[in-house]
This record gives C-alpha cells, structure tokens and sequence, in this order.
C-alpha cells in the first residue's frame, strides 16, 4: 500500500492536471488544476474507488477557487433565506466552504442541487454543518478550534494516512491479537482496554472511576505492555467520564496520534472532560491534565458516522454502530489482519428503544469475539417497563408539588437528562402534570444544546416530532437555565413547586451536591435518584439510607445535613440493557460469535453473566479481571 496515491494517479487521464495527492485519514484526496474535470470527470474518480476499495475524493486546486468575500456573497443569493444561515467559513487550503445553517435540508436543496451550484460557481466543496437550536459556546469554541487549526489538520490528516499506508513499521509477519483490561473489568469505571496486534496498539476507551479513591480511580497505565508515545490509535465508544476522562491525560504525557469518535461525542468529551477539570479545581482534587489537553484532542478527533468503514493502521478496519446509550454512542467493530478476527465491543449499550434514541444493532459483516457490558447482569436486575418508571416519576413530581416541595433530579449530563426532559415536556403539553418550571444546571444546559445540534441520531419517532411536526421537545419555555450562584441560590429560597435537573448524577460533586445541601433537610422536598449509583458515591449512600451526611467545608471543619427529603429510586430509565436485554442482544448478534467477554459490570454479575451465557449458547465465555491479558488468536 506505501505506493497507492502513485498506483492511483497512473490510473488518471493527463487532462487531469494533478496538482496534489495526498491522505486525509484513510481518505485519499486528489486536488485538480482542471475545472472541467473538477465538475465533471465522466465517472474515472468512481472507477478508481471500485479498483481499489478506497475513499477518493476530487478537490479543485485552491487557485481555481473564487475570491472568498466574493464567494460568500455568491452563496448567500443561491441559498434561501429561509434556510438561516449563521455562518459561512472558508478553508482555503482544503478548498472547503463551511455552512452552518439551522435548516441544512434547505442549504443542500432537492437532489443536491444547491450544493451542485455553489460548487460549479464558487469552485469550493461545500460542507454543511447545522446550527444548535440552543446556542452553546462550547460548541461555537470546538468548531472554532478545528476552524483555526485548519493547515495543521491538513498536516496531522495527512501523518495518520501515510501510518495506514505506508506498510509495517514493526517488522513483524506474525498473527497474533492480545487483548490487555487495563480497566472496567468486573467493576464499573476507569474503562479502558488495550488492543495489540504484531503491528498494532490501539487503545478503546479511557475512562476514570470518578466514585474511588486514588488508588482505583485511573487505568493501569503503568501495565509493562502501555506505553504512550506506541499508541497507534485512541477509540472512544461514547462520551462518560468512566470510558473518556483520561484521554487529554495521554496528550499531556505525548500522545499525538488520532482519536476515533462518533461527531456528537467528540463535542460531549470536549464538555464533560473541561467540566470535570472544573470540579477538579473547585474541590482541591488532584487533576491530571489541563484546557491545553482537551483542545489537543479536539484537534486530533477523527469523526465517523455510524456504519461508516475505515483504517485505522495498516491492519484494522473500524466500524462504528449504534449503541442506543447515548447520543452519538457506538459499539465498536474492528476487523484485524486480512480476515484473521473480528471483535465487537459494546462499550456501554441499550438493547431497547427508549424515548430519544434506537436500540443497539445486532447485525455485523463478520464476529468471532464479542465484549459486552454488565452493568445489570445479575438475574436480580429485573427493572420495571420505561412506561412504569414514567407513571412512577410523574406520581412523586404532582405529590411532591402539591405539597408545596421542590423536586431534585442529579442526572447525567448526557443521555438521561435529555430523555428525561422529553418525558417532562409531553407530560405538561399533555397535561399530565401542572406547568411547574424546570430547571436546568450544571452541564445539563450545554449538552441539551449539543443535542440540538445531532438530531439525526434520535430515533424515528422524535426527528419525526422535530423534522415533520415542527415541535423540538428541548425548546420547550418550561426549561429555564441557571447560569450563576444567584440564581441558583433565587430556585432554593424564591421559588416555589419546581423541578431541579443537575449534574453529576451519582452525587459526587457538582451543582446536585449543592441543591442536596440545601433541601435535604426539608421533608417536602423530594430526591429522585434515575442512574446507576457507584460503590462509595453519595448518590450510593443516600440510597443505602444514611440519614446523616457529612459534607466538608474547609479548614478541617465539616458541616452534617440529614435527609429529611425523600428518597426514590427509579432504575428504568437506564441507558444500559438489563440482564433480559443483554440475553437477547447475545441472542440476536448475527453472526454469532464464538466467544463472550463480559466486563463493565460488579464482579459477581460479570461472573453470574458469563456463566449463564457460556450454559445457554454452549459458548466460550470469559469474565476478565483488571490487569488479565487474554490472547484472542
């Protein structure tokens, strides 16, 4: 392969005219001096891609490009105006244009032919991005950043295509595929598995157990075969802080490589990795890295769409596939060597459709090794319908309202907290339940506008409710925003009847520590516990009944406030499969696989899992501890 853009250019006509090939990840991209063939190049470009199974794409030359103030003005009168345009950005060196819009269907017109215009009259390639409906400037920041550091994305593109390329660099002609659990195995937190072929290191997730102490809190970065500056390739299967915190961590200690990702959870890390340093410094904890990291993994993200077939080194293919998590999270499909294995790991996943996104896939082109998740693998975990844990969440936010109390919600930022509000708002457009005001703090704001901005990836039935019937759940007037400690402290003393969404879910810092604080000790209040709650977490505690919580404020003096509140615990609006789910998903994989690795679960339901599933499919079925290495060919 070290010759593929000469073997690809020998295939071209001279007419051409050729001025640079070069790689773009595992694209090859060729940039032409020829507007005729730029415009119209008869189908050679798409008998290449057949010969060689390869993504081409033709670019003009930067020269050919028109003027780019001149060029703006022309695109403005062929787009419509009711397609609201909020920016136009040029990348010269790539000869892209980039439109944000709020309604992109309207930028790219019937059969593309809008996109078709621009190009033929300005000679840039067109790249439409959708505008939030809610504005976020943690979004506005992340494509700032890409933006900016356009000439060394072209650089860094370019070195991670010549590492797909460019042939073996570690000399080795053997087959063989180890599989390191550096962690997540049989616990939940610090995900994060260590992949390595002859040629290979590939590194799936990296995550921290934010509910341990020191000790139990990172990776096994230290394990004999991890080191840094080898890692070929970071993939990350969706965007919570026990599968990505630790990724600026590898920046700062060298890492320069490609991080793999779905669009919307290269926005969510970049969010959920500065807020965590936030709290991080807030509270005096220790933090490994800084806003310098997370910009640098910004810009060495390389985002894919679900499905979407690429390298990643000169012997494994990704592909990613929905999760049904989160938005934007994926099940990672890797296919090693020239057909020796395929392995699918799930990373976290929901085997069921719930109110903002699809179920997991269970269809692949070739699996011989899956990795599932956990989470509630024991045959204890039999949790109600989504439909009870709706009922159940309505019943306690009326009672708790009609007797004057406010009701506290600490949730995940991403994922929860926006099925949640979808709940909330047909509930009140239903009358259901009274109009009380919602409100919103801490990440929950932000991720709601990163949501707005990928409503592609909702299910059927919400991008229905958002693309056909007008009606965006999130921009509902019930949800308010709070944005400063004032007004934070105006919902705990002012207000009345009222629900409080905050982050982090499982209590251990944030604004949903603070709000507990502050209403624990009046029994109108209520507190609504609706995800997982990690081993030593306070949402843990609280939920096992202690009744006296100890909080420090400093100086070493600490202050008790006793729960009074009540307590609920609804499991049903989790984002993972219950232990029926997950039988079925195994069930359902197609093809089958010959061996099951269970992980991302409490011991005893990682083993309880495996066995289970090893007596049922007559299948290999391994339940790895931290640190286990196991050898998959």
């Amino acid at each position: 392969m070290g010759d593929i853009l000469n073997e690809i250019l020998s295939h071209l006509p001279d007419n051409a005219e050729i001025s640079l090939s070069c790689f773009e990840g595992a694209n090859i991209i060729l940039y032409t001096k020829s507007e005729e063939f730029f415009l119209n190049n008869q189908g050679i470009i798409k008998g290449i891609v057949d010969k060689f199974k390869k993504r081409i794409e033709l670019r003009p030359d930067p020269s050919l490009s028109m003027d780019m103030e001149k060029a703006e003005k022309m695109i403005r009168e062929i787009l419509p105006q009711e397609a609201n345009i909020t920016s136009i950005i040029f990348d010269p060196q790539r000869s892209h244009v980039i439109i944000e819009a709020e309604k992109p269907g309207l930028v790219i017109g019937k059969a593309g032919e809008l996109l078709k215009e621009i190009k033929k009259k300005t000679l840039y390639v067109p790249i439409i991005r959708r505008t939030p409906s809610i504005r976020s400037k943690l979004i506005e920041n992340i494509r700032q950043v890409l933006y900016e550091n356009n000439d060394f994305r072209k650089k860094f593109l370019h070195q991670v295509g010549k590492r797909i390329y460019n042939g073996w660099i570690r000399g080795k002609k053997e087959e063989w595929i180890r599989l390191s659990f550096l962690g997540g195995a049989r616990q939940v937190g610090r995900s994060c598995l260590f992949l390595q072929t002859p040629e290979s290191r590939i590194l799936l997730d990296c995550g921290v157990n934010v509910a341990a102490g020191e000790d139990e809190a990172y990776p096994y970065f230290d394990a004999p075969e991890f080191k840094v500056n080898e890692i070929d390739a970071i993939i990350i299967s969706h965007a919570h802080l026990d599968h990505m915190a630790m990724v600026p961590m590898l920046f700062k200690y060298g890492y320069q490589g490609p991080v793999y990702c779905t669009p919307p959870t290269r926005d969510i890390m970049a969010l959920l990795a500065l807020d965590y340093l936030s709290i991080g410094q807030k509270e005096a904890k220790k933090v490994l890295f800084s806003s310098t990291d997370v910009k640098e993994m910004v810009k060495h993200t390389i985002c894919l769409d679900y499905e979407e077939v690429t390298d990643v080194t000169p012997d494994v293919r990704i592909t990613l596939y929905n999760a049904g998590h989160t938005l934007g999270s994926a099940m990672v499909h890797l296919h090693i060597g020239n057909g020796l294995h395929n392995l699918l790991y799930s990373g976290d996943m929901n085997y069921e459709n719930s109110n903002l996104l699809s179920a997991a896939a269970t269809k692949f082109p070739r699996l011989e090794t899956a990795i599932i998740e956990s989470t509630y693998g024991s045959r204890n975990d039999v949790l109600p319908s989504r439909k009870e844990c709706e009922g159940t969440l309505l019943k306690i936010i009326t009672e708790t309202a009609k007797r004057g109390g406010k009701i506290l919600l600490p949730v995940l930022g991403n994922g929860r907290s926006q099925e949640i509000m979808i709940i909330l708002e047909r509930a009140v457009r239903e009358g259901l339940i009274e109009k009380i005001p919602i409100y919103l703090q801490g990440m929950v704001w932000d991720m709601t506008a990163i949501h707005t901005a990928y409503p592609d990836f909702y299910n059927n039935r919400v991008k229905k409710l958002i693309f056909h019937e007008n009606n965006n759940p999130f921009l509902s007037d019930v949800f308010k925003q709070v944005g400063s400690q004032k007004e934070m402290e105006q919902v705990i003393h002012d207000v009345g009847p009222c629900i409080i969404m905050a982050t982090s879910g499982m209590m251990v810092g944030g604004a949903s520590v603070e709000y507990f604080k502050n209403l624990a000790e009046n029994p109108k209040n209520s507190l609504v516990l609706t995800c997982y709650q990690g081993q030593g977490s306070l949402g843990r505690r609280i939920q096992e009944g202690e009744k006296e919580i100890s909080f420090g404020i400093g100086q070493g003096r600490s202050e008790v406030s006793r729960v009074k509140m009540e307590i609920h615990t609804i499991q049903g609006f989790t984002g993972h499969s219950v232990r029926n789910q997950l039988i079925s998903f195994v069930h359902n994989l197609d093809p089958k696989p010959k061996r099951i690795i269970v992980m991302h679960g409490e011991s005893s339901k990682c083993l309880e899992l495996s066995s289970f599933l090893h007596k049922i499919g007559n299948v290999e079925t391994n339940a790895p501890r931290n640190l286990d290495v196991l050898r998959l060919r």
